[in-house]
């Protein structure tokens, strides 16, 4: 199996160009390729396939196999190998994603190759039982979580999928090996969530660190940031319809909540770490 390595500041995937290649057992090649002792090392496995309804479709695994139904690191990745490999020959596209169709657009380096890519992820969903999370309220805004002995207060969004975000004063000693589980999967998410654990720097910067469903601490998770520009608006800590720096373990995003169009913008770099072959035929059964 061709592929190639890639990630978004930091949040690393394994991607197949399906329009070349056949993977019939997506889930356990996500759980090879991504062993980072045996297999290449990655948070997951992005396959690049052809859509009918866009330029092309991106279908995403996590580390421990898993189905994941959107990735903003990792589509911005997509949209880079589409340009670069010439899937596209254009610097605006469509990629279908298991949550929808993303619109995306393209800025070019010195050397002909995407540099940048700028995403329109789409409305937040914010409403309880479509995130899903288990409230009585419609929707669930600074609203108290007990977890693991202590209470924490909540925002969730989903961006296609489904975040908590949780603000605190500090997040260079979080255990977020042992907390972060405990929130993946907690009764009230009956899908399990990905938890952001902000810090407001001021009102247009963010800190997070992020645990994602399936796959752990990650060094970013671009609709996390999303969800956390959101979340930050909803609760008056930056300032509205201004773009928010939200920096991760691995970098930062641009991200713009439009409030007016109700549309979520990320820019965003996009990095090639290499291509290879990979054997996985006793895989593919």
């Amino acid at each position: 199996m061709k592929f190639t390595k890639m990630h978004g500041i930091g949040n690393d995937y394994v991607y197949v160009n399906c329009f070349e290649e056949a993977v019939s057992n997506p889930s356990a090649v996500a759980k090879f390729v991504s062993d980072r002792h045996f297999g290449i090392g990655s948070d997951g496995l992005i396959l690049i396939k052809p859509s009918d309804i866009a330029d092309c479709e991106m279908d995403m695994y996590n580390l421990d196999g898993s189905q994941g139904a959107m990735c903003g690191n990792g589509i911005r990745c997509v949209a880079k190998y589409a340009y670069d490999y010439g899937i596209v020959n254009k610097t605006s596209i469509s990629v279908a994603t298991k949550s929808g169709i993303k619109y995306l657009d393209l800025t070019l380096g010195k050397d002909g190759k995407v540099a940048l890519v700028k995403v329109n992820m789409g409305a937040p969903i914010l409403t309880s039982r479509q995130i899903p999370v288990v409230s009585t309220k419609e929707q669930v805004i600074n609203e108290p979580l007990h977890v693991d002995g202590e209470t924490y207060h909540i925002t969730a969004v989903s961006m296609g999928n489904p975040h908590a975000i949780v603000y605190m004063d500090e997040l260079k000693n979080l255990d977020i090996e042992k907390l972060g589980p405990k929130f993946e999967n907690h009764i009230n998410f009956p899908d399990r969530i990905n938890t952001e654990f902000v810090k407001v720097i001021d009102r247009h910067t963010l800190q997070m660190r992020v645990w994602e469903r399936g796959s752990g601490e990650t060094l970013a998770c671009g609709t996390g940031a999303c969800a956390v520009a959101v979340a930050s608006t909803l609760n008056g800590l930056v300032d509205e319809d201004k773009p928010v720096t939200v920096k991760l373990l691995g970098g930062d995003l641009q991200i713009l909540w439009n409030r007016q169009e109700n549309l979520v913008y990320m820019t965003g770099p996009a990095t090639t770490v290499f291509d290879g072959e990979i054997d996985v035929s006793s895989l593919e059964k």
